[in-house]
């Protein structure tokens, strides 16, 4: 199967891929076998997408989540919030799926990678080889090839006089929430008058770190705009258990790429599944993830839309509106031992 998940065409495809995952999943990965045999679940059974266990994802910070045909060392491993937070690890047995992910879906989304300058605003994951966004970042870069490419973490100054120059080539700013609204405290502070780009495009991967929590997406959305001077403001949606990235283009609403999609589970039943438009928990189907999960169900609420499926892309419109605080996801408990 492997890379074979980057070429479906059809819902027919997906449907098939996700099954055949699914099998393979729950004949080698441990961990994921012993929670769908505490649901009772049959694989024989599973005959369609929406009976596929969904692994809650607190699973990876206690567990080895990984294909037992497979070893290795290399893992992302999740930021955290406080020194004794436990931190999730996602086991990386293939890193050309997860490089292939990244290209793919950016091509899909953003445009060839080697068209574009990429510069990094992400000072809480610099020389942090274990994240996966600077992974992410790094291997963009690589494909750039730019000399201009680079972080700059608290490095403001720099920054603002390094985009001063490049106004007849097209930049990626990438950068986590709250490092970008610093970046603009940077700049109207400054005694330089600010030249905006043109051919700039700013692309958030969330991350506000408990700051200025009571602002909404579409409020931090606007101040980037306005302080970007530009409307290219994007957005990034993955995590370190996933190997792909759904990007939203201006609107707030995220698109995944062919091999991901997001369901909606009901948070009183996390069995069923809500229509379009409902809000509920985010579950992710992400068959990058060949040898972890790529059935995993989040802390996250979200609702999806209809979108028709045009150019080729299959996955879903959806929204992440928030998280679901001191939930406690049904078949997680026998898990923790």
């Amino acid at each position: 199967m492997t890379n074979s998940i980057f070429n479906i065409k059809t819902e027919t495809d997906f449907h098939a891929a996700c099954l055949e995952t699914f099998r393979y999943q729950y004949e080698n990965v441990e961990v994921y076998r012993r929670f769908c045999d505490y649901l009772k679940k049959n694989p024989k059974e599973v005959d369609e997408v929406e009976k596929i266990p969904f692994l809650p994802i607190e699973v990876f910070k206690n567990h080895l989540v990984l294909d037992q045909n497979s070893t290795t060392e290399h893992f992302f491993q999740s930021s955290g919030t406080t020194q004794i937070q436990t931190r999730s690890k996602h086991f990386i047995a293939d890193f050309s799926l997860y490089e292939e992910s990244i290209y793919r879906s950016f091509e899909q989304f953003i445009g060839n990678p080697e068209d574009f300058i990429f510069l990094g605003l992400l000072p809480n994951y610099s020389e942090n080889s274990h994240s996966s966004l600077i992974y992410m970042v790094d291997f963009l870069m690589k494909k750039s090839g730019k000399p201009e490419n680079g972080y700059f973490l608290y490095n403001h100054s720099e920054l603002f006089e390094l985009l001063q120059t490049l106004n007849d080539k097209k930049v990626i700013l990438f950068g986590v929430s709250f490092a970008l609204l610093d970046f603009l405290d940077f700049l109207k502070s400054s005694t330089k008058p600010i030249k905006h780009l043109s051919t700039l495009t700013v692309i958030e991967t969330g991350g506000m770190k408990g700051r200025k929590s009571e602002m909404t997406k579409d409020e931090l959305l606007e101040i980037f705009k306005k302080g970007f001077g530009t409307e290219r403001i994007f957005s990034e949606y993955s995590m370190t258990e996933l190997l792909s990235q759904a990007y939203s283009l201006g609107k707030n609403i995220y698109e995944s790429p062919n091999w991901m999609r997001v369901l909606i589970r009901n948070t009183e039943d996390p069995f069923s599944f809500l229509e379009e438009g409902r809000t509920g928990a985010v579950n992710i189907i992400d068959l990058a993830n060949r040898h972890s999960c790529s059935f995993i169900a989040t802390q996250d609420l979200g609702k999806i839309f209809k979108k028709p499926h045009t150019n080729g892309i299959l996955g879903n419109a959806f929204q992440v509106l928030g998280r679901i605080d001191h939930s406690d996801i049904r078949g997680c408990s026998l898990l923790v031992s």
